[in-house]
């Protein structure tokens, strides 16, 4: 090779060395000033100290070792009494309610900010306890929170809390870690079921005279109830009294214009195991049977036939399934052939229906016609209908067993004064509701009824609230007032079993 060639070869060489030299220098010198490649800084999470122990033990599950960041993320949270509108990095964490002692005659908590609900010393005072949304069942009992119960509101009467989560690429990396993790299933009003269930409904004898009083309009008996009652998903009653021209004040017996008070209360569900349904023959009570039908109002534990009395009612609505079950038991009005009337109970039949429903998963309710305690017979307060067994026979030992069988509820619907309640096993039980719409005015206990409002969500009861109604010599049910409601509960409560 010549001396030139030699020479030209290394200036190349020279210039390749120069170019690399050069680009590796500013590769690393852009990787050196813009913190990435080799010299990259990886993303940092900070914990604020509003965090719980428990929170930040989950968020570091999420954030462990192995998460490359690119970007920096600082996570916060705080609580609100409010649903909030979530910004961009927000998440509802948890909601917590306020719940006390089942038998609690307690309906509200009163707090003046979110931090005072969190102080022990304040729960202790007020007897109450917070808890996640998710452990609500019927064995405690929910407070409203500020007047706001959180089951009827859905964005108020709970405490929310919030998780935020600050970083410049959220949308990129954060969100898709957390989104799955901070998803809070709770109630919705297209998931949470409302059903009211009421007591004793005979429109009948004084009423039929009153109607005639007041020109002939039956909604003026419901004018005080029926914005309550009718806002349920489903509401029930158990009506004792059949529709007929031959209605007076001296039967138990309904002039056809009351059907106009049942549909003003948004009735979906009438119970006929009531043992005055026939007392104006069976031809109105036939007659009765297709009113109801006509305005699209489902009939259970009564019927046209015996066979078509016991058949159980199946109602689906919002993601849960309720199987109701109605028996008469010894106080008359039951069918036992092709005529109408209430469906008598057995107990074999009882025990196979909530054992196919229990099958199938649904919540079971079952309503039982019973014997009548007539110690409310005096113009004064008379507690002794209060108690279970007031009556004759056994009842307790008899609505226990229900439970035993399978039910999730069993409620008393016979009794014209309302009875005491308790927990029992793995149910509730509800032995007598007392007067929703009936003339006996004369003495206090019967004025009164309870009013059972379920909570049902996903199949399950979240909660039964009690809500007092009462009427007057008006014989206009309107609901009962707070004061006189804690002061009933409190009766009740102090005789259960």
């Amino acid at each position: 090779m010549s001396r030139g060639n030699k020479s030209v070869g290394t200036k190349i060489s020279i210039f390749v060395l120069f170019f690399i030299f050069m680009f590796v220098g500013v590769f690393f010198g852009v990787q050196f000033i813009t913190k990435t490649g080799v010299f990259r800084i990886p993303g940092v999470v900070y914990y604020d100290e509003s965090l719980s122990s428990d929170e930040k033990a989950k968020l570091e599950e999420i954030f462990s070792y192995q998460t490359d960041l690119d970007k920096d993320v600082t996570i916060s949270a705080k609580n609100v009494l409010e649903a909030p509108n979530l910004k961009e990095g927000e998440y509802i964490y948890n909601i917590y309610v306020p719940v006390t002692d089942f038998y609690s005659t307690k309906t509200n908590l009163t707090v003046n900010s979110v931090e005072e609900i969190f102080d022990p010393t304040f729960q202790a005072a007020n007897e109450f306890e917070l808890i996640p949304i998710s452990e609500l069942d019927f064995t405690k009992k929910l407070l409203s929170l500020n007047d706001k119960y959180y089951l009827d509101e859905l964005v108020s009467g709970a405490v929310y809390r919030i998780v935020s989560f600050d970083s410049e690429k959220f949308a990129e990396e954060i969100k898709p870690l957390v989104t799955n993790t901070f998803s809070v299933k709770a109630p919705t009003k297209d998931t949470l079921l409302t059903f009211a269930q009421t007591g004793v409904t005979a429109l009948s004898r004084g009423m039929n005279a009153k109607l005639n009083a007041v020109g002939g309009d039956a909604t003026y008996f419901a004018e005080g109830i029926k914005d309550f009652l009718s806002a349920f998903d489903i509401t029930h009653t158990s009506n004792e009294s059949s529709f007929t021209d031959y209605a007076s004040s001296s039967n138990i017996c309904s002039d056809k214009r009351f059907i106009d008070t049942l549909t003003a209360i948004g009735l979906d569900v009438v119970e006929l195991t009531g043992n005055h349904n026939q007392d104006c023959g069976d031809t109105a009570a036939l007659e009765t049977i297709d009113t109801y039908i006509a305005n699209g109002i489902k009939m259970v534990g009564g019927g046209k036939t015996a066979t078509e009395a016991a058949v159980p009612l199946e109602l689906s609505k919002k993601g849960s399934n309720i199987t109701m079950l109605a028996f008469n038991q010894s106080t008359g009005g039951a069918t036992y052939d092709d005529t109408p009337g209430a469906n008598q109970y057995y107990e074999e039949v009882a025990a196979e229906q909530i054992k196919e429903a229990k099958a199938r998963g649904d919540l079971v309710i079952v309503d039982i016609q019973y014997y009548e305690c007539s110690a409310y017979a005096s113009e004064y307060e008379d507690p002794t209908c209060d108690r279970a067994n007031s009556s004759a026979g056994d009842q307790i030992g008899l609505f226990r067993h229900l439970i035993d069988l399978g039910a999730d509820v069993v409620v008393g619907t016979s009794a014209h004064q309302a009875q005491t309640y308790e927990l029992y096993g793995d149910g509730v039980i509800y032995y007598g509701l007392g007067n929703l719409f009936f003339d006996q005015i004369w003495w206090p206990g019967t004025t009164r009824s309870l009013v059972l409002a379920h909570y049902i969500y996903n199949g399950k009861l979240l909660q039964t609230k009690l809500v007092g109604t009462v009427y007057d010599k008006d014989m206009q049910t309107r609901l009962l007032d707070d004061e006189t409601l804690a002061w009933w509960l409190d009766r009740l409560v102090s005789v259960r079993p």
